[in-house]
């Protein structure tokens, strides 16, 4: 008797990769907008980090972090919905495109959009939060394999199965 591991979900992976799609297209239409995306908005920001720090963040916290944050969690999602919907074996892989997506981005600010500003920074900060989507998925992906092969065991079990 061969086994055979059950089929991918066709509905896991085509909900997942339309949401993956739309997220890539929330992130190219942010990060290369003509304009920055918090122009215009300096008092609002401003009034945002003075409410936060009254709230007990410290006041090293400015706009710089709070730019560094924002992009950190931007790649969160991308991070997880990448190493989800690539195959099991291959996750990692997740750990090379989002990255790469980063580089491609500054670099294309950089090159065509006089506005934008291409830095390192953004780099480091999108990869971050991108390992940090990653190791979420993969973190998922393990539990859940570990909750699998315990239901497995214990109905092999009740059926007289196990050796």
């Amino acid at each position: 008797m061969t086994t055979q591991a059950p089929p991918k979900s066709r509905a896991r992976m085509a909900i997942g990769g339309v949401l993956l799609a739309a997220y890539v297209v929330v992130v190219l239409l942010a990060t290369l907008w003509p304009t920055p995306l918090d122009q215009g908005y300096s008092a609002a920001i401003q009034k945002v980090l003075d409410v936060v720090h009254r709230n007990g963040v410290p006041e090293w916290f400015g706009y710089n972090k709070l730019e560094f944050s924002a992009n950190v969690a931007m790649f969160v999602p991308l991070g997880f919905l990448s190493a989800l919907l690539l195959p099991a074996r291959v996750w990692w892989l997740a750990l090379v495109m989002c990255p790469a997506l980063s580089i491609v981005i500054e670099i294309t600010q950089a090159v065509f959009l006089a506005a934008r500003f291409a830095t390192l920074t953004d780099v480091i900060s999108n990869s971050i939060g991108a390992v940090i989507g990653i190791l979420i998925a993969v973190l998922l992906r393990s539990a859940v394999y570990e909750r699998d092969q315990k239901v497995i065991a214990r109905a092999l079990w009740q059926n007289g199965l196990a050796s």
